[in-house]
Order: structure tokens, then sequence, then C-alpha cells
């Protein structure tokens, strides 16, 4: 990790690359072939997730929009006189304009975005800085699930650790626990975390949101497939995989998987890895939540949870945790 002239923080791409490697090899030798949902955001998945975040089976980031759009400025009226907004996994950062805009140059001293997609990181930075000019912007390259490296910051400030779009979701109960302790310590004894939770509801209309009738959240999926090509030289045969998703409601979480056509060998980084036709490499769950849950979580990470704003069909929920 290197500081820049602007005060951003970067891995070198030699760093990406070798936990790219690294994480493909473990997860592909798995006995239930694994990837992590991280590895789905290169520029042309993010940009494929934003597409996804506008479709109308998507109701996630439409209904978390509406309750920042409706309640914004009283859930910031809570964040002190001066406020650091850092956001880890940034990604276009749309919610995360309506707080900016409502904190204003005298109340925000600065704005964290964090992302692992380097250059979708730095098109968003660039065009928030031309939106917010008066904006002190320090973009953080980084795995926010591996590392959350801040740079300085004003010690008046409250450090708002903003984590929307239900991401919290993609971690298994432990790992999310472990996150949310992390963000608490980097929040700091009055700070606040801001996540958004996609809230238990009926299968169906969870499962839609996952298999769009266009096909984008397909492309999403495979998208993993053309990076490995590109990026650890491989030769796998990307239609010979489908997109596969599925709500299992017992235990509240969507698990998003590919799934092989045939019995096949491909070949990543000069290793083989073999499938039968029908084995699955299983690259997102993604759990969903009710407010105990929540509040149980958050607890054994040392928070307590303050408040929570609900969109109008109790959809989504918007939750402010405080160190305890």
């Amino acid at each position: 990790m290197t500081l820049q002239m602007d005060g951003s923080l970067l891995p070198s791409a030699s760093v990406t690359h070798q936990r790219f490697a690294r994480d493909v090899f473990a997860g592909l030798g798995a006995p239930q072939k694994t990837l992590s949902p991280k590895w789905l955001y290169d520029r042309a998945g993010s940009l494929l997730f934003d597409s996804i975040c506008e479709l109308p089976e998507y109701y996630v980031t439409r209904a978390e929009l509406s309750i920042v759009q409706r309640r914004r400025r009283e859930i910031a009226a809570a964040w002190g006189a001066r406020v650091r907004m850092v956001e880890p996994g940034a990604g276009s950062g749309t919610k995360t304009r309506l707080f900016l805009g409502e904190l204003g140059a005298l109340r925000c001293s600065s704005y964290v975005p964090m992302d692992i997609a380097r250059e979708h990181l730095a098109q968003t930075t660039s065009r928030m800085r031309a939106e917010l000019p008066w904006l002190r912007i320090v973009p953080v390259c980084a795995d926010f699930t591996a590392e959350l490296p801040l740079p300085p910051s004003d010690e008046d400030s409250c450090n708002v650790i903003y984590f929307p779009g239900s991401t919290i979701g993609n971690l298994d109960p432990p790992d999310a626990e472990h996150l949310l302790l992390r963000f608490g310590v980097a929040a700091g004894p009055r700070g606040v975390v801001v996540l958004g939770v996609d809230m238990k509801k009926e299968p169906a209309t969870i499962h839609a949101a996952y298999n769009d009738a266009s096909g984008v959240t397909a492309a999403f999926n495979k998208n993993v497939l053309v990076r490995m090509n590109r990026e650890l030289e491989g030769d796998i045969d990307v239609d010979a995989f489908d997109h596969y998703a599925f709500y299992e409601p017992t235990i509240g979480r969507i698990e998003m998987h590919l799934v092989s056509r045939k019995r096949q060998t491909i070949s990543v980084a000069g290793r083989k890895f073999s499938f039968v036709e029908g084995e699955s490499i299983r690259t997102e769950c993604s759990y969903k939540y009710d407010l105990v849950t929540v509040e149980r979580l958050a607890h054994k990470a040392g928070l307590s949870l303050v408040n929570a704003w609900l969109d109008e069909q109790r959809r989504v929920a918007v939750v402010e945790l405080r160190p305890v």
C-alpha cells in the first residue's frame, strides 16, 4: 500500500493479482468450489452491477435510496458538527452524494471512498470531484474485507463508516461480525457505523432480484470467468457455465452459482481444475436480516443498534450502530 500525492492509498497491481490468484486456487480446489464475491467487481463487473441496480426486479437500491432521500437530514443530524465519511465498497456513490450534499462544506471534513476496483474508483472520484468541488476526497483502493487503511483525519471529525447496498449480507455471520468489529474500531468511540440491510421478505421477490429477465445478473456472475481468462491466463469456455441463483428461506440467504454444463477441465494460471456436469462454483451468498438479527450481530461486534429507518414496504433498512 503506497500513499499518493493526493493522499490516496493504492496497492500495487501485482499485489491484487497475487491475491486474486491465491483465492482462485484455494476456492476452486475446495470440495464445494467457491469464489469470493469481491472478485466479481473488476471494472466490467462494477458497471454491470450499476446496471443491476436499475433493473425493475432489483428492489434493493431503489428502496434504500428512497430512505436516504426522505430521511437523510434526520439520519445525519446526530453525526456531529464535523464529519469524515468513509465508504468501504464505494461503487458509484449514488446514495452517498445525498448525504454529502446534506452535510455540505461546513460539516464534511472529507470523504474516503474505498473500493477494490481501481478504475471504477478513479472514475467515481473524478465525477464526484467535478460535482462537489468543495469536497476533499481521498480515495483508497483496497479490499476492505482484508484491510481498512485510513489516511490521517481531523481529530475533531466524527468518523461515519457508511456501508450501504446490503453488502453486509455477502458475508457469513462470523465474517460479518468480524467486519463490523473492524468498522467499530475504525469509527472510534465517537463514531458511527451506518449500514444498508436487505430485510427478510417473501422468497419470490428475493428470487426475482437475482434472476432478472434481461440476464444482466447472469452476465455479472459470468464476468468473473472472463476476468480469470484475462488476468490469470485462463482457458475457460464461459458459455460452458450457467448462472444459477436460489433463495434458501430456512437460513435466509440467496446463493449464486456458476454451474458447469458438462464434464470439463479448465486451466487457470497453469493449474487445472476438473468439473463434472452440474458441478458449481458458488460465487456469492447474500443473507437477509430482520432487526432482531441485526441487533444481535451488532452486539457481538461491540456495537449498539441506535436507530433504524425502513422503506414504506419494509423491504430494506438503514441502521445506525454506535460503539457500546
